[in-house]
């Protein structure tokens, strides 16, 4: 009796699981740029998921990472097994979007996209790097779907803050008893 194994039917253009990202939601870019804001002026590192793959939709914070002003030491052995891991994120408080030596012997050996975040951690103050140090193009796209699938952003956006209203003074209203 012959054994049933279905097919699954992938487009010929479909990455594969642990293929290199072509794009990252505009939510995993904002994390990453808030946390890089919120770290300053210490280094921020993290390490980036892609589901589904060729997106990169998640940043994980690793534990036991340690920064200080000119460093963010990574313990990757404190990941779980991940094929969807696909690289790190770290900041440079000076603002320089270029890859350190250092850098670059991370870049080699773990993960197929990097991306440094640099001072004052706006929308265009990153840059994304392949495993070889190389400067590659990320398409920033509004969700989780492959580029192609869903119209990338036009422009970024920030949410409004609602911020209450107080008196001329710049004070905040007083609590009525």
């Amino acid at each position: 009796m012959p054994i049933f194994r279905p097919q699954r039917k992938r487009p010929a253009d479909a990455p594969r699981l642990g293929a290199t990202p072509r794009a990252i939601s505009r939510h995993a870019l904002d994390s990453a740029l808030a946390s890089a804001r919120s770290a300053y002026p210490n280094e921020f590192g993290g390490v980036m998921r892609a589901d589904p793959p060729g997106v990169i939709g998640e940043l994980l914070l690793v534990p036991g990472t340690t920064a200080g002003r000119r460093h963010a030491n990574f313990h990757l052995y404190m990941l779980p097994a991940d094929l969807s891991v696909v690289g790190t994120v770290h900041s440079h408080p000076s603002g320089a979007l270029h890859p350190s030596d250092a850098d670059l012997q991370l870049f080699r050996n773990w993960g197929s996209r990097h991306l440094i975040l640099g001072a004052p951690f706006g929308p265009g103050s990153w840059r994304a790097y392949d495993g070889n140090g190389r400067e590659t193009p990320l398409e920033v796209v509004a969700g989780r779907a492959l580029p192609g699938e869903e119209p990338a952003l036009p422009r970024y956006r920030p949410r409004t803050v609602h911020r209450p209203e107080g008196p001329s003074t710049g004070q905040f209203p007083a609590d009525e008893a």
